[in-house]
């Protein structure tokens, strides 16, 4: 977290005004329907279209509303992707993008507050299920409300273990069927939804035990990361470190119940050794 202290406002009632932005935007991703002529290409399997698009000016300017001063990290850079004095708004307006396009339901709004390197504020609405996730730093995290928790096994035989397939990283694939391997033969089973954010938020609440991925950026995994500490859960990279900044990036993501994360942590450490 920043040097700076204390926060220059209430962080709940923040919180409380940004779900009030992020929610009709959610609405308005479900309502949607993607044609293959409107989806361009960012690059190897990284896709956009007008929905993402619109969705994240509709966020931009709601939430500069709420905080003038903060700057924005945004996947289409509508904003300028501008830092701010102190804190930065980090924004995926639509995580889970292919999904969306082949009507898949299974993808997200995520928007994480960001204090320096360190969440403090987060958002991961699924729309289609009706589900928000939310914490603030300090404050534990919710979902429609309620609080959640990390799972609490502490046997990996045990665990439900989800991923992201490398879809345009291919450097790591060796290390990465490595890992996947282990945790196939190793725990309950693997799963993939396609959106890291929400990966996340299954971890915060128990669905999951654990997550791993590897070339995510920012705006993927900042709301999902604070929401899983806040839930009980530890974050790091694949050798267990925790650094702000290095987490942030998205090159190693690691998340897991607390009774899990050494066993973990233990399998991608050898992996991608």
């Amino acid at each position: 977290m920043s040097d700076f202290a204390p926060f220059p406002f209430d962080l709940v009632a923040l919180l409380d005004q940004a779900v009030a932005v992020i929610r009709p935007v959610g609405d308005y991703l479900v309502a949607q329907r993607v044609l293959e002529s409107d989806i361009e290409v960012k690059g190897l399997n990284s896709l956009v279209s007008h929905v993402d698009k619109t969705a994240e000016v509709r966020l931009v300017e709601g939430l500069s509303a709420l905080l003038p001063e903060a700057g924005f990290l945004a996947e289409e850079g509508t904003a300028g992707n501008k830092a701010g004095a102190r804190f930065r708004w980090v924004v995926d307006p639509l995580d889970g993008t292919t999904n969306l396009i082949h009507g898949l339901p299974v993808f997200c709004v995520s928007v994480a507050l960001v204090d320096g390197d360190s969440p403090v504020l987060a958002v991961v609405h699924d729309p289609n299920r009706n589900e928000c996730f939310t914490a603030v730093l300090g404050g534990g995290t919710r979902l429609n409300g309620k609080p959640v928790k990390c799972a609490q096994r502490t046997d990996l035989a045990d665990a439900l273990v989800a991923t992201g397939f490398p879809h345009w990283d291919f450097t790591r694939m060796p290390n990465y069927l490595v890992a996947l391997t282990a945790f196939a033969k190793g725990t309950r089973g693997l799963r993939r939804m396609g959106s890291a954010a929400i990966d996340l938020a299954y971890v915060a609440c128990g669905r999951f035990d654990a997550f791993f991925e590897y070339s995510l950026q920012p705006w993927d995994i900042a709301a999902g990361l604070l929401l899983v500490t806040e839930a009980g859960g530890s974050t790091s990279d694949f050798n267990g470190v925790c650094a702000p900044t290095a987490l942030l990036s998205g090159r190693e993501v690691l998340a897991a119940a607390p009774g899990l994360m050494k066993a973990v942590v233990d399998v991608t450490a050898e992996a991608f050794d």
